[in-house]
């Protein structure tokens, strides 16, 4: 699981001022809208001082109650106030919590789970279909959805790339089992962080809505054009699928968020050009969560759950070029140290039980403050570590970060 980015955890709506726990990179985050100002916050859902979880406490003011003894934050993630400590006694300076910076975009709330300075956090991914909505004065009608998964996203996400696994696992609805072949194709890279193959498929003959459409207008369904079709990855954990219909675009965006290392809690929006009105809505849900049920009764089962990291690990064809890329990618993200690894988890003795806790920005803003952290730093770039443990002083923003 990749940190250092930006995560789309949430549909913007369902963010109130009620305190909700979320769970991302296997971390317990609470997100909430101040009452006061509306401010949006994401903060480590573990009280430093018992590790109760401050989801589950109130918000008073735009201080956030742990329920366990009565302690305060604020949205930075400062404790503000002890109960439970007599007039005068003073506030440690460890009391406090990794407050993680967050923004709305897309009708989602995006939360940057890292460390990294502003300037060097790897950008929000553009969905320009954004800009071009029917509410707006657009083309492009809107529906959203989530979806449970018991696999691990990057599974999940290789499957969203696949065209060749369409004709088998979507027989009939968008694969056609008698043109199973799939055209050469040339990866193409928007940016650094981003991925996409475009191939014609043919498509099978189209039933429910889309038949009646077809017979509607006349079309020879037994000829049917090719249908060009664009699917990639996003980083760190998207999917864009673009199907160039005859009647019109259709756009999927699956932000694949990993709850752990074997479940993923994808949240979808899914655009289109055609049917723009809300009678088509249901159908246009039902068929995406269709996808999804297919996908799933076979990645689910994928083993081993995990994606290897050795390329030769699993057998790779033409075809595959595009999750070949994702790979590669990844190990150059490890390489950096953007990889979740074991130092990012505190551990219980007996039994042992674990809770994730990423490093956020403040550690490394104000170093006055580095090191006084009750949950300490420990997911730190391996270079800063390395360099400690041989006494020297290490570079608050390593190079290769920046």
């Amino acid at each position: 699981m990749l940190k250092n980015f930006w995560y789309a955890v949430e549909f913007s709506d369902r963010v109130t001022t009620k305190p909700e726990r979320h769970t991302v990179l296997g971390q317990y985050l609470v997100l909430y809208r101040t009452p006061k100002q509306g401010r949006l916050v994401a903060l480590s859902d573990l009280c430093v001082h018992r590790g109760a979880a401050l989801s589950g406490g109130t918000l008073k003011d735009d201080q956030i109650v742990c329920p366990y003894h009565g302690w305060e934050y604020d949205p930075d993630g400062t404790c503000t106030k002890i109960p439970a400590n007599l007039p005068g006694r003073g506030i440690p300076k460890k009391a406090r919590v990794d407050s993680y910076p967050v923004q709305e975009k897309y009708g989602f709330v995006w939360v940057f789970m890292g460390d990294l300075a502003e300037e060097d956090r790897p950008p929000m991914p553009v969905w320009p279909e954004f800009d071009d909505l029917v509410e707006n004065g657009g083309k492009f009608r809107v529906v959203t959805g989530e979806f449970l998964w018991n696999a691990n996203y990057e599974r999940i996400l290789e499957n969203g790339c696949d065209i060749a696994h369409a004709p088998f696992v979507h027989a009939g609805r968008f694969g056609n089992p008698e043109m199973p072949q799939v055209p050469e194709y040339e990866v193409e890279h928007p940016d650094e962080w981003s991925a996409f193959a475009t191939v014609d498929l043919h498509p099978p003959k189209p039933s429910g809505l889309w038949g009646k459409f077809g017979r509607l207008v006349g079309q020879d369904l037994k000829k049917r054009p090719p249908v060009t079709t664009s699917a990639g990855w996003m980083l760190p954990n998207m999917i864009k699928l673009h199907v160039r219909l005859p009647i019109g675009d259709m756009v999927i965006y699956d932000t694949n968020i990993p709850i752990d290392e074997t479940h993923t809690l994808v949240k979808w929006v899914a655009l289109r050009t055609f049917f723009t009105g809300k009678w088509a809505d249901k159908d246009a849900v039902n068929r995406t969560m269709r996808i999804f049920y297919e996908d799933a009764a076979v990645v689910d089962k994928v083993r081993p759950e995990l994606l290897p990291f050795d390329l030769g690990a699993e057998l790779h064809i033409k075809s595959d070029v595009i999750a070949v890329e994702y790979r590669r990618r990844r190990q150059e993200l490890a390489e950096k140290g953007w990889l979740l690894n074991e130092d990012d988890f505190i551990t219980g003795d007996v039994p042992k039980r674990t809770a994730t806790v990423i490093p956020s920005p403040a550690r490394r803003e104000n170093p006055e403050l580095a090191r006084a952290w009750v949950h300490k730093a420990r997911g730190e770039h391996p270079t800063v570590a390395a360099s400690r443990l041989m006494g020297a002083d290490p570079d608050p923003a390593p190079e290769e970060n920046k």
